[in-house]
């Protein structure tokens, strides 16, 4: 992560705004909900880096650190249910607003990583955010860090997809698993995969 000076907030931070890095986690997967994270930093330099460049337990402990430093931080979550009904992006869009506006105080400004939420305030959305934004690089590693939480306790409720290895995400693994057990209540109809696997659980479950 570059020094303060070559990070995406650094225009921001000059003005003494206050600014919130945004950055989802589970877009792509098969199965589960869509976690945005939201995290306003002082101004500064941290060691935070895109979380999928992060081993589980740096991941880990650069959460606690991220809670400790930030003057603000906060989570949104789009469940499966609305994902479906939704699609990917406006389910993340959801997610994103429900984080921002938890957030106290609220921000000032907006860095994304390529996410063009609805907003009047000042906003940074270029791809690869987390590459050059320790604020987005913090809410990924929020986001990341919870979603893989809730991902291992939908293991335990739904055995055998093997959820706590792959987090939901579209494994040879979780392909033969789908094709045995059909789709869980916690997958996502949309996306093709799961639509032609064969059901085994009913609707209302």
């Amino acid at each position: 992560m570059e020094g303060v000076q070559g990070c995406l907030e650094a225009s921001f931070w000059s003005l003494g705004l206050r600014v919130a890095g945004v950055d989802e986690a589970g877009r792509g997967a098969w199965a589960g909900p869509i976690v945005v994270g939201a995290v306003i930093l002082p101004s500064g330099r941290y060691p935070f880096r895109d979380s999928k460049l992060l081993r589980p337990k740096e991941r880990e402990h650069l959460a606690e650190e991220v809670q400790r430093v930030a003057l603000a931080h906060a989570l949104g979550v789009a469940e499966v249910a609305e994902v479906d009904r939704l699609g990917v992006l406006k389910a993340t869009l959801l997610a994103a607003q429900r984080a921002l506006s938890l957030l106290d105080p609220p921000p000032e400004a907006l860095v994304t990583d390529y996410l063009q939420v609805s907003t009047s305030l000042p906003l940074l959305a270029p791809p690869k955010a987390d590459q050059h934004s320790p604020s987005v690089a913090a809410a990924s590693i929020l986001a990341k860090v919870h979603r893989d939480r809730l991902m291992v306790e939908l293991d335990r409720l739904y055995p055998g997809y093997g959820f706590a290895r792959h987090k939901g995400y579209g494994t040879p693994e979780h392909q033969a698993a789908l094709l045995v057990l059909g789709p869980s209540p916690v997958h996502r109809r949309r996306f093709a995969p799961v639509a032609q696997a064969p059901l085994r659980f009913s609707e209302e479950e």
